[in-house]
């Protein structure tokens, strides 16, 4: 594979990356900021969360980990690439958020139950809170948007991190104005309610993370508008047994191509290749496909590696051999095509053009002499020109 093939993985990686180190950045002096002017004032609440955001840089460098292992091309041990890597990832961070939500709504009801006495913050310790609030909107409006263009789950729980930073200091911010104004228990209700939104937040990306480690499908309008696109594709009679998953925002498909059971082994591959063209154009979140092409619609009947198998070319020739060297018909034919349909074997018998053989009569005669093989199902007969050497 060329490196140009690489180039949109590896874009994606340092895109991830540039985000991130001004995340590192934003999220080392905000929290500074806060921690400093909470000493100054004496307010405890701007102090936590000075250290809230501190504890940002931690799930930053494992973003920046997590962005650099899951982008590395698949390898022997990891044939499916190392997506997963981004979504273990996810489900940690949106663990992160629900242990957030969950310190957020209880420290506030803590100091109210304790009647905690916070001092005037004054006018600037707000300012500052405020500033604060607006560079981590800032952040997480801009890390969404590069996480949503990158399809990248991972971007996206660390942007609603930073937005959980904007809410606790939103929290803040009324705690300050409250305490201004002599109303503290303003912070404890905005406390509990940003706790909850905070937590559902953690909530759904557990629950898409997860849906995605235990390979659960897409949604079936996606699968049938899929089915649709193989379907249009001139020589195919049917689809079936139709899956996907999904891996760190890429789709894998599985799916079995019917096309009509006479045609050439190449040309049934070529009609699959299209199908898997025209479905990577309509779906470029598609990573890896897999087609499988059947004769005819096996849909419902089971794995075939398990079910009874029928004889291939070798065993299928040497019975033949058997019965019919001794005919009269023997020596005219050229070549035999086996055509594997409805459980059963139907064999072309190939036979010198300039033959005097009558084709039907010839048909009935080596259908007699094969009617006790249990895998066989019919002979007809077809005309070749004679090959320049004999091969019998």
């Amino acid at each position: 594979m060329s490196s140009t093939e690489h180039s949109p993985a590896l874009h994606k990686a340092q895109e991830a990356r540039r985000v991130t180190m001004l995340a590192i950045w934003v999220d080392a002096i905000v929290g500074l900021v806060k921690l400093v002017t909470g000493i100054i004032v004496g307010s405890a609440a701007l102090v936590a969360d000075g250290i809230h955001s501190f504890s940002d840089l931690v799930t930053d460098g494992f973003v920046l980990a997590a962005t650099h292992y899951g982008s590395q091309d698949p390898d022997h041990d990891h044939p499916y690439g190392h997506g997963r890597i981004e979504t273990l990832a996810t489900l940690f961070l949106g663990s992160v958020l629900i242990f957030v939500a969950g310190a957020i709504a209880w420290s506030s009801i803590e100091r109210l139950v304790a009647g905690a006495e916070i001092p005037p913050p004054g006018l600037w310790a707000m300012l500052i809170a405020l500033l604060a609030l607006l560079a981590k909107e800032a952040l997480f409006r801009l890390t969404m948007r590069v996480a949503r263009r990158l399809r990248s789950k991972l971007l996206e729980a660390n942007a609603w991190h930073s937005r959980s930073d904007v809410l606790s200091t939103g929290v803040v911010l009324v705690g300050l104005v409250g305490t201004q104004l002599g109303h503290g228990w303003l912070d404890t209700i905005a406390a509990v309610i940003v706790g909850l939104l905070v937590g559902k937040v953690g909530w759904d990306l557990l629950w898409e993370s997860g849906r995605e480690l235990v390979d659960t499908a897409l949604p079936v309008p996606q699968q049938e508008a899929m089915r649709e696109v193989a379907l249009s594709v001139p020589g195919v009679a049917g689809v079936h047994d139709l899956r996907t998953r999904q891996s760190a925002g890429h789709t894998m498909l599985d799916l079995h191509v019917v096309v009509p059971p006479r045609i050439s082994v190449s040309e049934g591959h070529e009609i699959g290749n299209e199908v898997s063209r025209r479905l990577r154009q309509a779906f470029p979140a598609l990573t890896d496909l897999t087609f499988h092409i059947d004769p005819e619609d096996d849909a419902g009947e089971g794995d075939p590696s398990r079910l009874p198998g029928l004889p291939l070319r070798p065993a299928v020739e040497a019975a033949l051999t058997e019965r019919w060297a001794g005919l009269p018909e023997w020596p005219w034919i050229l070549d035999l095509e086996l055509h594997y349909l409805e459980g059963a074997v139907t064999v072309v018998a190939c036979l010198d053009e300039h033959s005097p053989l009558e084709s039907a009569a010839t048909a009935r005669r080596l259908a007699r002499a094969a009617d006790d093989l249990e895998w066989f199902a019919q002979v007809e007969i077809r005309r070749l020109a004679a090959l320049p050497s004999p091969t019998r």
